[in-house]
């Protein structure tokens, strides 16, 4: 299956809170892509392993993706290790993406840098020609994308280009929500985390407004690259 786009998350919801507008977005556009949570998050707080996966098959739909898998790599320990590369490496060879979304490069979450690292390096990996992996009983075949992107989380980082979500946003909103376990919720009996408060859920609005005003859009999510990134021309900048 080619696949334009290949998202990758740490935990089911990562993917929607970091660039699920920029998703919907380029979908709207004719677009494909595929998410990959590397865990089930089952460490969460609230919820389990299996209301999580409930609610990521829900909020794929919502994005309107053309699949979405899951490791099952173990939340909380991952680690950069050959063993989670390769199983990294075939999702890159099955999906054939030309662009890699990843977790952000440093976060509160130890899982999402290491999550990071571990696609990035995958990624790699995935287009050396004596590395052999088989899916499904076949020799897969070499691909490296072209670029890799890494949203931002919780930490303010400074993006090295947004992408203008204004007419996305809400089902960005609409996608996050669909873990209905973990975000705000006033009549939930369960502990209270950092993600279930009023003002986590209103942040996702005003820090893309935030980036929006800086950029001169209503809305945007911002992505930092892991390589220069080239222009054939000015077509497509908000001036």
């Amino acid at each position: 299956m080619k696949t334009d786009i290949l998202a990758f998350g740490a935990h089911p919801d990562d993917v929607e809170l970091g660039c699920g507008g920029t998703i919907a977005k380029l979908i709207s556009e004719g677009k494909t892509c595929v998410i990959v949570d590397l865990t089930k998050g089952e460490l969460g707080t609230r919820g389990t392993d299996q209301t999580r996966k409930e609610e990521a098959t829900e909020a794929a739909k919502i994005l309107g993706v053309a699949a979405r898998e899951n490791l099952g790599l173990k939340d909380g320990f991952l680690v950069n290790s050959e063993e989670y590369q390769m199983e990294v490496v075939k999702m890159v060879r099955k999906y054939r993406p030309e662009i890699v979304l990843a977790n952000a490069i440093d976060d509160r979450h130890p899982d999402h840098a290491k999550a990071a690292k571990l696609v990035s390096d995958a990624c790699f990996l995935a287009g050396l020609r004596k590395i052999e992996t088989v899916l499904n009983g076949e020799v897969q075949e070499v691909w490296r994308p072209k670029q890799i992107f890494h949203y931002i989380q919780w930490k303010h980082i400074q993006p090295e280009f947004v992408i203008d979500i204004s007419e996305h946003l809400e089902k960005k909103l609409e996608a996050c929500m669909a873990f209905k376990t973990q975000f705000y919720d006033p009549t939930s009996k369960e502990p209270e985390t950092p993600i279930t408060s009023k003002d986590f859920y209103e942040s996702l609005t005003y820090r893309a407004q935030d980036l929006g005003r800086l950029s001169g859009v209503a809305y945007a999510e911002g992505f930092t690259s892991e390589k220069l990134i080239a222009m054939k021309n000015f077509d497509g900048i908000v001036w």
